[in-house]
């Protein structure tokens, strides 16, 4: 079986071709800047590579006819026909409370997703697009989906709850929902696959650290609270999201410095977090750089919140599991930055966290276990796969 995965943005459309047999990827790549005068497309395979070969792609119709013409192309294609397309499984972002699990895309995935568009407005209405260039291009091919929000649904009421007036929940459906899901369930799974025990027996924290970033308790495979909430601006400091602060801030910045809710909301969610506090860089390579080779004051002062925040989440949450078994890094500056990683588990030895520093160091593409022979807790630096989580559960659809 063959899977071609789509991750849909405004302008975007990320891709991956997967066998599902092997579990390789065929072709991965790129059709970016869609709508805008020269859009960008890359198209990667073994044995075949365009990078950023500039163009015109109108809309997301016209971006995904390209990754078709690619995948079946007689010289650099990797198929014959689109015959060979089995499914195509989306990264789909909010579907509020409706479901928990991964669906095949109907009528009502459609309207649900459409109905929870002011709770995802930059998300959602890509979703949508996604999924309307594949009835336009493939009709005949199944479609399903995998929500960013499903796998946090197991969480109580005492984690989802916001101590409002009920019927802000009952009502408006303002409520913790949390993000990275099919990420923090993919490293979970390989945590308890990579150390040999049952995942029902495994008390898990799972970090998920790009650009964006939160973090999970995962007890026996289910999420039990995550740290992003309502939207993905709550929790841990990101790149150039606030992450959690006093909610009174937002309104004290209107009514006292006379800033519009559009300029609050700009501040909040694109000039905070890593780049706000640094005035350097959102990039954590960037920050990096600082700190080892110029001791930038303002670099290390970011990276010191940073880390004090996500430590504070990993207290709470051990305190939420009732204990650990598992720590788990993972996103791209989870999975790249060992400085990060080291102080975040310095002085944690009270909760059976133990870090290897020579382990710690190394870089490699694989699992790697960070904690020492002594540690209680299993430290595990775990690359995710969201692509591959997708085409899994597509495929578990698909031949149910």
């Amino acid at each position: 079986m063959n899977i071609l995965v789509l991750n849909c943005g405004s302008s975007s459309i990320k891709y991956q071709f997967i066998n599902m047999e092997t579990r390789e990827v065929l072709v991965d790549g790129i059709a970016e800047k869609i709508g805008e005068d020269i859009a960008l497309f890359t198209y990667k395979s073994d044995n075949y590579t365009k990078k950023k070969r500039e163009m015109v792609i109108e809309d997301h119709e016209q971006g995904l006819q390209l990754i078709i013409d690619s995948l079946i192309d007689p010289t650099h294609g990797v198929i014959n026909s689109l015959s060979e397309i089995d499914g195509v499984g989306h990264r789909l972002v909010h579907a509020g409370e409706h479901y928990s699990d991964a669906v095949k895309i109907t009528d009502h995935v459609i309207d649900v997703m459409r109905e929870c568009i002011s709770l995802a407005p930059l998300h959602n209405p890509a979703n949508l697009k996604g999924i309307d260039a594949v009835k336009f291009n493939m009709p005949d091919v199944p479609q399903c989906g995998v929500f960013d929000t499903a796998f946090h649904q197991t969480m109580p009421p005492e984690a989802f709850l916001y101590p409002l007036p009920l019927d802000m929940y009952q009502v408006h459906k303002i409520r913790r929902y949390g993000f990275h899901g099919t990420s923090h369930k993919y490293v979970s799974l390989k945590a308890a696959e990579y150390i040999n025990k049952p995942i029902q027996d495994l008390k898990i924290i799972s970090v998920h650290i790009g650009n964006g970033a939160s973090i999970t308790a995962i007890n026996g495979g289910k999420s039990i609270d995550t740290s992003m909430g309502l939207t993905p601006l709550e929790g841990l400091m990101m790149g150039t999201r606030c992450g959690d602060l006093d909610p009174a801030i937002p309104i004290y910045m209107q009514q006292q410095l006379g800033m519009s809710v559009e300029e609050v909301n700009n501040i909040l969610n694109k000039k905070s977090g890593i780049l706000g506090l640094s005035h350097i860089s959102n990039d954590m390579r960037t920050i990096e750089e600082e700190i080892l080779e110029k001791k930038n004051p303002r670099a290390i002062q970011a990276h010191d919140v940073y880390c004090y925040r996500i430590k504070k989440y990993i207290g709470a949450y051990f305190a939420a599991l009732n204990g650990l078994d598992v720590l788990i890094f993972t996103g791209g500056v989870g999975e790249k930055m060992p400085i990060m990683r080291e102080q975040v588990c310095r002085n944690m030895e009270a909760l059976g966290i133990e870090i290897n520093q020579a382990e710690n160091s190394l870089f490699t593409d694989d699992i790697q276990v960070l904690s020492t022979p002594q540690s209680k807790v299993t430290v595990l630096k775990i690359p995710t796969n969201e692509e591959l989580m997708i085409a899994i559960e597509t495929q578990r659809l698909l031949t149910k």
